[in-house]
Formats: structure tokens, sequence, C-alpha cells
């Protein structure tokens, strides 16, 4: 009889979401960039993620702490570092935070364009008839239009007492259309007497928050036409950096190691791209959102002028570099 060796244990992800008093906003991000830099250190880390408030559809600070087993993320969560960094960190925040524990899949999904995290607190001895409610419910909102995924926590004895239902949506418009729903609010309703407290907060993430001025009020922009616009601005800052910064001053002036050169001009091409790109955006809008009846015409007229400047800066850095 051959025996299979067992599945290694799934990482796990910490998501904590807190607001911070406005006048402390860039206070708490350095605090928040010197407790990422500490973190990264403690055993079992794997990779961290900010977020910072994206109003009005976000109002909190994300952070998503990714840990290679629940016991690695559950030590980090008790650590005296830990509570020493928060204690530091409290006169800047307002109300409670809701950090929760998640299991990551076993193939990663990225995250979406936006997606809710909804905290409950349980009455005692009502956990069987929840976790009832907790199907059909569950039932009901896989209909959703644009729902990308669902997860279900239970609590965590000695980590938190709250049951978690993370959802994840295509677009706010259609995760607003579910959390509004008529079928929902009635399943709201059966669970009252079995909760003491419930609520919900919403965070996005990826290109989505350059182009949300540009964005239609009914549907996300293609994904492939904010990826043309991004390296569109990212390839020349690229470039010129490179060129004018990396090579002749840092790599060969001041002799600093390749990996940290690149480190420091992924900083410095992330924020320019950050700045550049809501420009650009506001420049196409023809084009990101084109007239009715006219798609198939202006999105290749689009692309194909996108793609010749794409050309046109190759063959620029080819002859000036």
């Amino acid at each position: 009889m051959s025996s299979h060796p067992a599945s290694p244990e799934p990482s796990v992800s910490i998501v904590t979401q807190t607001s911070v008093l406005p006048e402390c906003d860039e206070e708490f991000a350095r605090w928040q960039g010197e407790t990422s830099a500490f973190v990264r250190h403690f055993p079992g880390f794997i990779e961290q993620r900010l977020l910072p408030p994206n109003p009005p559809l976000q109002v909190d600070w994300v952070i998503l702490q990714r840990f290679a087993s629940l016991t690695d993320a559950q030590r980090w969560l008790a650590s005296a570092d830990r509570k020493k960094r928060i204690e530091g960190a409290a006169p800047m925040l307002v109300g409670r935070d809701d950090v929760h524990i998640v299991q990551d899949e076993a193939r990663r999904v990225g995250p979406a364009p936006v997606s809710t995290i909804i905290s409950t607190r349980v009455k005692p001895g009502k956990e069987a008839e929840y976790h009832a409610w907790v199907r059909r419910i569950a039932a009901e909102q896989s209909k959703a239009t644009g729902l990308q995924g669902y997860r279900f926590e239970p609590p965590i004895p000695g980590v938190q007492e709250d049951f978690i239902a993370i959802l994840r949506f295509d677009t706010e418009a259609n995760l607003r259309a579910w959390l509004d729903s008529p079928v929902r609010q009635a399943l709201l309703a059966e669970a009252a007497e079995l909760t003491e407290e419930s609520h919900a907060r919403i965070a996005s993430s990826g290109f989505e928050q350059w182009f949300r001025d540009a964005a239609p009020a009914d549907g996300p922009l293609p994904v492939w036409k904010m990826d043309m616009l991004v390296l569109l601005m990212l390839y020349p800052i690229v470039m010129v950096f490179g060129h004018f910064v990396g090579a002749p001053l840092l790599d060969r002036l001041f002799g600093v190691p390749f990996a940290v050169s690149l480190f420091l001009g992924n900083i410095v091409s992330v924020g320019l791209t950050g700045f550049l790109v809501p420009w650009i955006a506001g420049r196409f809008g023809w084009w990101l959102r084109p007239a009715p009846g006219r798609e198939i015409r202006i999105n290749l007229l689009g692309a194909a002028f996108i793609s010749a400047v794409y050309a046109a800066m190759v063959f620029v850095f080819l002859r000036l570099f």
C-alpha cells in the first residue's frame, strides 16, 4: 500500500480594517510603513498589502498580511511586539478595528475590483441556527450578478469572536445591488433574532483606483485598456530613470547593488505612474468610454494609436540611448 504525503498546511491571511482620524492619515501611513518593515522578519510571514482609503467606496485603511500557516498568523496576532505597535497607533484610530483571519484558497485568486467583509456577532447558543441561515443566504447570493467568490469563516477562539463573510464582486454596482436586494434584506430580517450586531466594510484594489474618474457608472473599464494606458506611462518612466539615474549614478558612481537599484527604480516608477495614469486616462476618455454604436471602431482606433506610440517610443529610445 502506497502512502501519500500529507498536504501542506494552507496559508492564511490576516485582514485588518481600521478607521483613522483624518488629520492622522500621514502619521498613520508612516507608522504602517514601520510596522511593515518589522513584520516581514516575523516567522512565517509571506507578504503584505496596504490599501489606503479611496472614498467614497472605501473609507477605511485595509491591511492584508499573509502567513504560511494559521499558527504563524496567531503567533503574530498574540505577540508582544504587535501589541506594542498597536498601542503606538491607538491615538490615531477611531472606533474598533476589524481583524479577521481567512484561509487562502489552494489556487490563490487575485483581489477583485471590489469586495466586502461582513463581520457578525452571534448570540450565545444560536450558532447552529446561524450556520443553517448561512447556508440559505449562500445559496441565494450565489445567484447574484457579478459575484466572483464567497468565503465564510467561523470564529477562532482567542483570536476573533465574529463570524466573517467575504464577498468578491466584479463591480461596485453589482455589489451594491446584492447588498440592497430585497432577497438579502429579507434574509437579514430572519437572522436578526440570532445576532447581536453585524456590519460590513468595503475595500477596492487594483488599477481601478487610477481610473475611477474615467470609469462609467454602469460597469468596470476593460482590463486590457487599463493595462495599455498603464504601460504607456510606465515604459518611458522606467527607461528615463534607468538611463539617467540608475545606470550612471546608482550603479556606476555609487556602486549600489543591482537589486537595491532596481528596488529604488520601482519606487519611483510606481509613484510617478500613480500620478500620471489618472492624467492620461482623462485624455483618453473617448476611448475608455466609446459612444454607443461606435465601440468597435473607437476601440480599434484607440488601440492602434497607442500601439503606434509604443513603437515610436521604442524607436526614439533606441536612437537616443
